[in-house]
């Protein structure tokens, strides 16, 4: 029999010892991706194991006396989206995943989370677990690396740094290229989408192109021995060639650089491969909806009389 609840402090030295193995995280959070977690033992077992100690949301499975697999949840921008930072089942049992999920959905439900989303591979054994727990499919991605990138000829393209009163122009400029099927999951509404931005994991920064006051292109990236970007851009007078080398050249000191490309840009992924990027993962992006509290309606008295026409 397999059920889930709150880890207990006695489970510690059962998660970290049993069978002297770190399970993989079936959960794909961002800042995670293309790292190889068999180079970091120890790291990946207390980020993985110990997570519940970070103010996260943890449950896990529990056959008998054995522990069978963990789950963790971490809000995103905003407390009503949360998003699986890690996921282990150390059976591929789709009990243990059931029973995982089910106590996911009935904790964020708790929390008034209106939203929760989860990352995996295209191939893990637990997709079909999160369908029958009702996580669906609203995108595919692929993660594109280059290693030791060689001197990158810039075309000068004239970004600016992002301020604070720039969001709603770059909420308008993600309504542009992005498809409706995504926009109804991750930003139907201005306030849906700042909520369901990913944390990175690291210092990003922010560049935006303006032209003619409107923002065209949104650069974001963060600076270390693996540097991150991403590229969002609309109708711009400058290629996609030119923003991919624009970012490039600024992450020259990193040795790898990694950008998550969705299967609905396929310039990008395109310019990528003609600048050596590979493509080293594909995944689904998935989400469910939670169920929320009905408001109840109050009697308001008119404090006066409208004539009607």
């Amino acid at each position: 029999m397999t059920s889930a609840r709150r880890p207990l402090p006695t489970d510690l030295v059962a998660l970290v010892t049993f069978d002297g193995r770190v399970y993989p995280n079936e959960a794909k959070p961002l800042e995670q991706l293309g790292l190889d977690e068999r180079t970091r033992p120890l790291e990946t077992a207390l980020e993985q194991w110990f997570s519940f100690a970070t103010g996260k949301h943890t449950w896990v499975s529990v056959r008998g006396a054995t522990i069978r697999g963990l789950i963790t949840a971490r809000r995103r921008a905003k407390p009503s989206v949360w998003e699986v930072d890690a996921l282990i089942d150390i059976d591929e049992d789709s009990d243990v995943a059931t029973s995982l999920f089910g106590r996911l959905t009935a904790g964020l439900v708790k929390e008034k989370a209106e939203r929760v989303f989860l990352r995996l591979d295209e191939d893990s054994s637990l997709l079909h677990a999160a369908r029958q727990a009702g996580f669906f499919q609203y995108a595919r991605e692929t993660l594109y690396r280059v290693d030791r990138p060689g001197a990158i000829s810039l075309t000068e393209v004239p970004f600016r740094s992002r301020v604070k009163g720039d969001l709603m122009g770059i909420y308008q400029l993600y309504n542009q290229p992005v498809p409706a099927n995504v926009r109804a999951i991750e930003g139907s509404t201005f306030r849906e989408w700042q909520a369901a931005q990913e944390t990175w994991g690291a210092r990003t920064t922010d560049l935006l192109l303006e032209e003619n006051g409107i923002i065209n292109a949104w650069l974001r990236f963060s600076q270390g021995q693996v540097g991150r970007f991403s590229i969002l851009a609309g109708q711009s007078q400058y290629g996609c060639e030119e923003l991919v080398r624009s970012a490039c050249a600024r992450l020259t000191r990193s040795d790898s650089l990694l950008s998550l490309v969705r299967e609905d840009n396929p310039a990008l992924a395109l310019n990528l491969e003609r600048m050596g990027f590979r493509p080293v993962g594909n995944y689904v992006a998935l989400a469910k909806r939670l169920a929320r509290p009905i408001e109840e309606l109050a009697p308001e008295v008119a404090s006066e009389v409208v004539p009607v026409a």
